[in-house]
């Protein structure tokens, strides 16, 4: 069963994407993004899921994760978003 996942989410006000992952499922995830349980995310309220890719265990979605983040790249997260492997249905 994949029960980690590696997420994307968007802040409108901030113009800003934020990459992350969990294991508590990415609608309890954002829910807690935007109750500003997490520092780093609390100055882009709302946050608004665009991306989702489930994995095995927690060191893949970790490690995808990751994988993103050393992309540096917005253009590389926005084909992210718009490909097929996205399993967020917007």
């Amino acid at each position: 069963m994949k029960s980690h996942q590696t997420y994307i989410i968007f802040s409108e006000t901030k113009d800003k994407y934020y990459i992350g992952s969990t294991s508590v499922g990415t609608g309890l995830r954002v829910e807690r993004h935007n109750k500003a349980w997490t520092v780093s995310t609390r100055s882009g309220i709302p946050w608004i899921l665009k991306y989702v890719k489930s994995f095995g265990s927690k060191s893949e979605a970790i490690k995808w994760e990751r994988f993103i983040k050393k992309q540096k790249s917005r253009k590389f997260i926005e084909k992210l978003i718009e490909s097929d492997e996205n399993e967020f249905i917007q």
